[in-house]
Formats: structure tokens, sequence, C-alpha cells
């Protein structure tokens, strides 16, 4: 055991001396909880590390990614020697930071503190719906913990600490946290910052807490892991360890963030009597972990595939609809489930939104989600009744004021084989960025969908009115981010969010209603713009999105009645979708020998990419009537005409 987890610890230290770069300290302070975990409790199978029944082991305090990676390695996960040689290096398997999807056991891609635990919330959320919905009698197919180390910043993250307080209320008795507790952060002694009785808070949001004095002390993790294991409520395991344990500068934060030096890494060999030769890795210590991680997880995986053998037979439905959500297959027909709403009809398109995902969810049992404390404004909200302690199979999540927890687990949740959606006021969009970026990087399809898309929003006033934020969205690599017109492209947005396998989306609606002014059917929309009203002759562009469509409809009718100027008319929902068709297609539907005008109640930088001139807003918005407060920033018919005829 001591070999095992001196290997770990010195092929990490190696590892950012090698890269001159890296957190040395948790690597040689944490150590013993890693091989731990992983040689007596983590069931995993590094054949098939994808393997659904597996438990979740993330790693919130993501700096540490040389600790992650070597026990990868002795674990017999895809990951080289030549690859721990290759840390922080450009297009390497081993990042700075984990990556979900890069290399191979990484759960989920962390570094921003405070993600890691919040992923493992929704990750413990998905497995017990999903435990309480498939399990019958004695057959188990959903059956796994999930846990999280984290470190003291992570703590100190508010977004950590919303998901903590939601996973003590529901009472999501198989997450696991794990307390790197080494009173040191990066600034100093965590004194200067924090003097928090951590037992009494986590205790007070309904968690179950344990201690273990010292970190090499095997037995006592051991005691404290199978005790948490055994709980009905979340369990947090506070861990006293050293950083840069054994180092020159154990204790310190000199130990957190910089190499030690292979001269200290030296020293810290000899005394433990460890070869010194850099990347040395003993026989032993991949025995010890083909002896007991790996031959237990291959059993476990072994035992559940017999399982689901027995379940399929005796529960046919139930194993062909679990058997989908495992694989990500979507196989509904989505122009029979939405149909598409009639030229004339009125109505925000957050309320389009509500009614297309009660019909949808109906048919996808794996959509779960919720809202904010808003499902009422937003309607977005999941079936089958509220998720509890109660009632774990309900599929609508009271995420509470917690909207950058609600991202992070909805990214949890995503990772853990859901169809998961959030909902939420778009200007609180401020709060869940971090989550969203993170989702984008990660390349999950998350689905986050926001009204109160504008300064429509009226008397609430600038503090709730966005002006930047399709800006931010639209500039963030990765995502897709949709501004619908009317219901019938909230219908095809939504399809499109549900149908993605590695793109998460953004679904901006309105407060206001909107009147549906033309068709579109789902292959126009994915082009990500389309010609909304045409003619054989025209003599500019109007080009719009979300409510501004029915505005440039207006616009072009009274072009047409009191100027006696012809307009096409574009609707542009998603210019993501735009950016990535053909020069043909892009030349077809925004000619460049027309003039054009672009329309929205946002930030008109971005525009100028696709128009000449831009209606938009510079400002923030204003306390009023909505529409009074749209008319006041120009936003009509009559303006519309005046600056597209000063272009011609």
């Amino acid at each position: 055991m001591e070999k095992s987890i001196n290997a770990i610890r010195f092929l990490g230290l190696d590892m950012v001396n090698e890269a001159n770069s890296g957190h040395p300290g948790i690597v040689l302070g944490a150590a013993p909880v890693m091989y731990q975990l992983f040689t007596k409790h983590l069931k995993g199978n590094p054949s098939a590390s994808k393997w659904f029944d597996r438990d979740r082991f993330i790693l919130s305090a993501g700096h540490g990614s040389a600790l992650l990676y070597s026990t990868l390695h002795f674990a017999g996960y895809d990951l080289t020697k030549q690859d721990l040689k290759d840390f922080r290096q450009i297009d390497s398997k081993t990042p700075g930071h984990p990556e979900y999807g890069h290399t191979d056991g990484v759960e989920a891609t962390t570094g921003p503190l405070g993600q890691g635990i919040s992923n493992a919330v929704g990750m413990a959320l998905a497995e017990k719906h999903l435990r309480n919905r498939y399990n019958k009698k004695d057959l188990k197919v959903v059956d796994h913990y999930t846990y999280t180390l984290c470190g003291d910043g992570d703590l100190q993250e508010g977004v950590a600490l919303e998901s903590m307080s939601l996973a003590g209320h529901l009472g999501l008795e198989r997450l696991i946290v794990l307390f790197d507790s080494n009173d040191v952060q990066l600034d100093g002694p965590t004194d200067d910052a924090v003097s928090d009785d951590i037992k009494q808070k986590v205790q007070s949001m309904n968690w179950d807490y344990y201690f273990v004095d010292d970190a090499n002390d095997l037995a006592a993790l051991d005691e404290a892991i199978n005790a948490a294991k055994s709980s009905d409520k979340p369990s947090f395991i506070e861990i006293k360890s050293v950083i840069g344990f054994g180092s020159p500068v154990a204790g310190t934060s000199k130990a957190h963030g910089a190499p030690l030096g292979k001269e200290a890494a030296d020293e810290m060999k000899k005394k433990v009597g460890y070869p010194l030769e850099m990347f040395y890795t003993p026989a032993e210590v991949y025995e010890d972990f083909l002896n007991t991680f790996k031959q237990r997880g291959e059993n476990a995986h072994i035992e559940w595939q017999e399982t689901m053998d027995e379940y399929a037979e005796l529960y046919p439905d139930a194993f062909n609809e679990l058997e989908n959500m495992i694989e990500g297959n979507i196989s509904i027909d989505f122009d029979k489930i939405l149909k598409h709403p009639e030229i004339g009809a009125s109505e925000a398109t957050r309320a389009s939104g509500g009614k297309a995902l009660e019909l949808l969810s109906q048919a996808i049992p794996e959509m779960v989600g919720g809202s904010a404390d808003l499902s009422v404004s937003t309607k977005v909200k999941g079936l089958d009744g509220n998720f509890t302690k109660a009632l774990p199979t309900g599929r609508n999540v009271n995420f509470g004021v917690r909207e950058h927890a609600m991202a992070a687990m909805v990214n949890g949740m995503t990772l853990h084989n859901l169809k998961a959606f959030s909902g939420g006021f778009f200007i609180f969009s401020d709060y869940m960025k971090p989550s969203i970026r993170l989702a984008a990087l990660s390349n999950i399809p998350s689905v986050f969908i926001f009204t109160h898309d504008s300064v429509g929003v009226g008397e609430d006033g600038p503090t709730h009115e966005p002006v930047e934020q399709l800006a931010v969205f639209r500039s963030t690599p990765g995502i897709v981010t949709m501004r619908p017109a009317h219901g019938g492209e909230v219908n095809h947005a939504l399809r499109f969010a549900l149908s993605q396998k590695r793109t998460p989306s953004a679904i901006v609606l309105t407060r206001q209603n909107v009147t549906v002014t033309h068709e579109v059917d789902y292959d126009d929309f994915l082009q990500g713009a389309y010609v909304a009203k045409d003619a054989k002759q025209y003599d500019a562009i109007l080009l719009a999105t979300g409510s501004e469509v029915e505005l440039a409809m207006d616009a072009a009718a009274y072009l047409e009645s009191e100027k006696g100027i012809t307009v096409r008319v574009v609707s542009m929902p998603s210019m993501e979708l735009f950016e990535a068709q053909s020069d043909k297609v892009k030349n077809r539907v925004l000619p460049s020998d027309k003039k054009v005008l672009a329309i929205e109640l946002g930030s008109p930088q971005m525009w100028y990419k696709y128009a000449d001139d831009v209606l938009g807003l510079t400002t923030f918005g204003k306390s009023g009537n909505g529409a009074e407060v749209i008319k006041s920033f120009g936003f009509t018919k009559e303006n519309v005409a005046d600056r597209l005829l000063k272009l011609l």
C-alpha cells in the first residue's frame, strides 16, 4: 500500500516537474485518499470506462489533475506513461485541468472551483431518480455512488454551497464528498479568509459529517467511507491532510501551485527509498490496482450485464427505455408531437415553450429539469411531480433561487445520461455563465431555456432587462443560441436541442406576446436564417430575430404600402447555425448586392457582420410598460422604415 501511494505521489510530482507547471501540493497530500477510494471502494471498469452503472468520481479540485492522471494510469485507463510525460503540453491527453471527453476516466471538466461538487450533485440526483424508476425487486440495474474530492477553495465558492444545500434538502444519499482539508490555499492559510465551522455548516444543510484526522490513516478512511455509503443522507468526509506532504515546503502555500523541482523530488524519494528515475512506475503498483480496483470492477460489470439480460427478459419495455437513454437515442416523431401554430396566433414564446416542453416530456422519459423558483413565469417545468426525498421519480426539480447551481447540476445530470434542462430569466444567465461555458467546453448537450429576453420585460426595469447577454452567448464557442420568432420556431429550437449529443443549447424566449406571421419548416430553421417574406423583385432586406421578426414584417408591409419599397424579411433564429452553412446558402438568404438593416432588442455589434446598419440597444433598459419601453427605443415600423430608407 505504501509503495502504491508513493508511486501515485511521485509520478504526479514528476509530471509537474517535467512540465515545469502544475500543482504538487494536493498530489502529495491527497494521494492516500485516491488510493484508498480506488482500491477499496470505487466501482469502475477501465476496459469499459463508460459502463453505465459505474461509480462516478469527480475531481472538483481540478488543479490537482496530476493526482487524477497518475491514479487513472495505475488503475488501467487509457493513459500511457508518454501521456503523463506530456502533461500540460499542447494537444496532449493530460491538459492542465481535467476535461471530459478528452481524457479516459475523466467524468467532468473541472478546475473552476465549486463546479465539480455541483456536477456531482446533479449526477447523484440523476442516479437516485433512475434507481427509483428502473430497479425492480432484486434486479438492481442502477446501483452506484457519486464521489467527489474537493479542497478548501471549492467550499468558498457560492456555487458549491448552493448545490450542497439542495443536495441535503433532496436527500441524495449516494453522494459522498471527500474534503481534502489542509488549511492552506494559494494566498496563505485559509484562516486569512474563512472561519466557518464546516461541521456545523454541512450538518445544517442535512448532510452527515465524518472526520478523519490524518489522510495517511487508511483504516480511518475506510471506516468513514463505509459509514457514508450506509447513510440515508449525502455525506461529507473531512480529511485532514498536509499540503505538499513530505516536501521542504509542506504545510505552506508554496506547495500549492508551483513545481518543487527535481532536487526536492529526489530528496523526498531518497527518504522513503524510492528510485530516483523520473517517471519510475513499479510493476507491483500496477498489480495492486489490477487485483483490487480493476478486477472488482470487471466482475461487477459482468454481474450487471447478467442482471440486464434478466431485466430485458422480464421487463422488456423498461429495458428498452433504459437502453435508449444510456445510448442517447431519441426516436420520436417531432412533427407529430409538435404542431406548427396557425398564422395569426398570438402568444408569448415562453408560453409556447412551456406547452412544447410538456408534450415532449410525455414522449421522452429521460427529460428532467425545472426552473430557479420561476416556473410560474418561465413555464419551464418537468413532469410527474416534484423530485423530492419522498418522490424521487418526479421529473420537476425545484432548484430554488440557485441559478449557478442549477446550471452546474444540469451539466451533471446531462453527464449522467438525462436530457436535462433549466429555466430562468435571461438576465440571470449572468449567474449561470461559468457553468454554461463548461457545458460548451465539455461538448455536452445541456439545455438552457431563458425567458424575459429583452427590454420588453417592462415594469421590472433595467435590472431585469437583458441587453448584452445575447452577444455574450453568441461569442461563446461550442454553444448554439436560438431566439425563436414565434411558436413554430420554438418547437424547432427544442427539437434541435433535444436531438444533440455533443452541443449545448440556449433557447431565449419572450415575456410578451408575438404573432405568428409565417410558417417555417425544420430544415429551413436548421439553416439558422431563412426567408420569412419574399418577393421576386425587392429593394433591401430586413434581418431580425425573436420578437423583432414581427416588427420587421410590419415594417415591410408599411414600406410597401406607404413608401413603395419592397423588402425581403429574413428571420435569423441562430447565428451559430447560420455560420455553419455553405457560402451558397448564406448568399441565397442574404445576397451581397442588397442593403441589409438588422433589428434586435440587444447589443448591435455582432450584427454588422451581416448588416449595413443595425437598430439595436447601446444602453440599459427602462422601467415602464413593456410596449412603451420598446417604442421608446425606436422599435417602431416607422423608425425601421426611416432607417432602411437611409441605406437606399
